[in-house]
């Protein structure tokens, strides 16, 4: 298994709140230790996310809240606060080396609906393909309790895999996994690598530690088998260090949960194996021939749709004649995509009112039958 960060080709940083704030002041020195390390991954082509708590821990801190829980308005009105302050600090922080900070807020919800998640997922892979770095929080000043996640290690983990990202870092006050709290057990053993989270697992996980932290080693043992099931390897380190991630690189503590396949192609298995199709998409003989060589599916080579499908959902797609060539996820709704069959991909704002996607199914979500999974 690969045990080297340069080994991956994007990485998703989830950083506990612990880590970036302290008696509700932003610790500059820390995020600028990060920032290098994000800077130097960036300068060999590797593409990174942020995954960041801590604005409730900064607002409050900006507006003299006492210690101790918060009300849920008052937990609200100090992460509207200190969602502005952090921002800030990582424009200007991450912009002094040379990179673009793009702020992106989200619920429980925009990773569990499925129209929601592609636009989230789209933003972030537009962002990345601009050299940009996406620094995610849970929108805290909106949501209620009924929506949020609670923590930022299972959202760490929902946008590892939205991303497709192959590698997903939880910076923690923890170096790893235990057997027991090495804290109260001195006979605790350090466990260097997890290839599966079995029952024995999950019941070493403890309780949330600290005070502005609402996870625990539950929370990221949550994590890791949200990130193994979609191909994304997991690390858990400590970052009480400065250049936490160069101390990962040059072989500091960390317990791996390695992925058994990669992002692309658990992905493509969940497409071909665990969704109901909602409709049917034809293609001509151009556009069957272009898929096989590993196109996206362009609306000009389609000739047919069926069915009651919205944007996101899967469908069949079938040549011809009307035989069964594979799977995937469609761009359109299917009064959008009846209205676009046929056309060429620049006629399409023209044609539903405004500039929708190129592709009626895109490569990457786009499975064929008879194609080897493995090779994906």
């Amino acid at each position: 298994m690969a045990r080297s960060l340069s080994d991956y080709k994007r990485i998703t940083v989830k950083i506990g709140s612990a880590l970036l704030v302290e008696n509700g002041r932003l610790k500059r020195e820390w995020l600028e230790s990060l920032a290098d390390d994000l800077q130097a991954l960036s300068q060999t082509g590797k593409e990174v996310l942020v995954v960041s708590s801590g604005s409730i821990a900064l607002g409050r801190g900006v507006l003299g809240l006492p210690a101790g829980p918060l009300k849920l308005e008052q937990a609200q009105a100090a992460a509207s606060v200190g969602q502005i302050a952090l921002a800030q600090a990582y424009s200007e922080i991450l912009g002094a080396r040379g990179l673009t900070a793009g702020q992106i807020l989200l619920t429980l919800g925009d990773t569990e609906e499925r129209r929601r998640y592609l636009n989230a997922r789209e933003t972030i892979s537009t962002l990345l393909k601009m050299s940009a770095v996406p620094i995610i929080n849970e929108n805290d000043s909106v949501a209620t309790s009924e929506i949020r996640y609670g923590d930022n290690d299972r959202l760490g983990a929902r946008v590892a895999t939205m991303a497709s990202a192959d590698l997903l870092v939880l910076l923690s006050d923890v170096d790893g996994l235990y057997t027991a709290a090495p804290q109260t057990d001195p006979n605790a053993i350090f466990l260097p690598e997890v290839p599966q989270v079995t029952q024995e697992i999950e019941a070493m996980a403890g309780a949330p530690g600290t005070a502005f932290s609402s996870g625990g080693m539950k929370t990221k043992i949550d994590a890791a088998k949200i990130a193994q099931s979609a191909g994304t390897t997991m690390i858990i380190a400590s970052g009480k260090t400065l250049n936490p991630l160069d101390a990962i690189k040059n072989g500091a503590r960390a317990t791996w949960f390695p992925a058994p396949s990669s992002p692309s192609r658990a992905r493509k298995t969940w497409i071909s194996g665990h969704l109901k199709p909602h409709g049917t998409i034809q293609l001509d003989a151009g556009a069957l021939k272009a898929v096989k060589a590993g196109k996206s599916l362009l609306p000009a080579g389609v000739t047919k749709v069926e069915g009651t499908f919205t944007r996101g959902d899967a469908v069949r797609i079938v040549d011809a004649d009307g035989h069964d060539v594979g799977r995937g996820l469609v761009a359109y709704d299917y009064g959008e995509a009846s209205l676009i069959i046929g056309r060429n991909s620049k006629e399409i704002e023209a044609i539903v009112g405004y500039p929708g996607r190129a592709e009626m199914i895109h490569t990457d979500d786009l499975v064929l039958s008879t194609s080897d999974l493995d090779n994906s």
